[in-house]
């Protein structure tokens, strides 16, 4: 069994040796198994885990349970939940990054485009979710999604708050502050609405062409889920963020640029994907084996 051929539909997760039971995780969906040690070893499951995964399978069955294993329910290794919280920081940060910097909008004369500084960096954040479901699952990365966007309604709640409060008389930051906050504040809640969409929309399309390519050619799907998935969060957060702001011409314009660069990191994102998911496999999977 090769490695591109390992772990590509099941997941072995740990035991549950009071019960002779086998924790599967099955990829495309996240959703658990509880499988008899008996029953599994007569299953396709087990044609799907990797070597190490099959070797400790055995080990448990043939001691009855005793043996201890390093995929224990109870003592999973620490390093590959660091690991799952650091790209959820990574996630945030990007997002909120990219809300506030879009307050500022930068053009380049030479080439006569108006873009926000977050285009460069946003895309950045398909990439992580992506590495999230190729590494824990569609339900854990869902679960990165509703933490990055409930973090967002809560910093919405605290900027819009700070603009009521009464400010110091004389003071020259005053009202800028509170303009660039009632902004700020608009265009939370179009990234809100239009990360929600197209991070849904692009963890959904990963994981059905990962079911349907047998979890090969991951290129394709990290491209193909990223391209659809950079022109619905373009189109959305774009007009609703300012809409009203700006002709609508001139919204479509912005929606234009940022559609093009978010095409390039498309591209980009290919590369580091597979990168990420060479180290994982390496540093963090193998680590059950140390």
């Amino acid at each position: 069994m090769d490695d591109a051929a390992e772990n590509s539909k099941y997941k072995l997760l740990g035991f549950e040796s009071n019960k002779s039971l086998a924790v599967i995780m099955v990829i495309s969906t996240g959703k658990i198994l509880r499988v008899k040690l008996n029953e599994l070893l007569k299953s396709e499951i087990l044609d799907n885990l990797s070597k190490v995964e099959i070797k400790d399978v055995y080990r448990k069955f043939y001691s009855g349970g005793a043996a201890l294993t390093a995929y224990e329910v109870n003592d999973r290794h620490e390093r590959s939940w660091l690991t799952y919280v650091v790209l959820n920081l990574l996630l945030f940060a990007l997002y909120i990054f990219s809300n506030v910097a879009a307050t500022k909008l930068v053009y380049f004369e030479r080439f006569d485009v108006v873009v926000t500084p977050g285009v460069f960096l946003y895309p950045l954040t398909f990439l992580i979710v992506d590495l999230l479901n190729e590494s824990y699952g569609f339900k854990l990365a869902r679960k990165a999604i509703l933490f990055a966007f409930s973090s967002n309604a809560l910093i919405i709640t605290l900027l819009s708050t700070t603009s009521y409060l009464p400010g110091l008389p004389g003071w020259k930051l005053d009202a800028p502050f509170s303009e660039v906050m009632t902004h700020v504040s608009s265009v939370l809640i179009a990234s809100s609405i239009s990360f929600l969409f197209s991070e849904y929309f692009n963890s959904y399309l990963l994981c059905k062409i990962k079911e349907l390519t047998n979890s090969r050619f991951l290129f394709l799907r990290v491209f193909l889920s990223t391209f659809f998935a950079v022109i619905v969060d373009s189109f959305i957060f774009c007009t609703i963020a300012f809409y009203g702001a700006m002709q609508n011409d001139e919204i479509l314009d912005i929606i234009y640029i940022q559609i093009s660069i978010k095409m390039c990191f498309a591209v980009f994102n290919i590369f580091p994907a597979y990168g990420a998911r060479r180290l994982f496999k390496k540093y963090v999977a193998a680590v059950s084996t140390t």
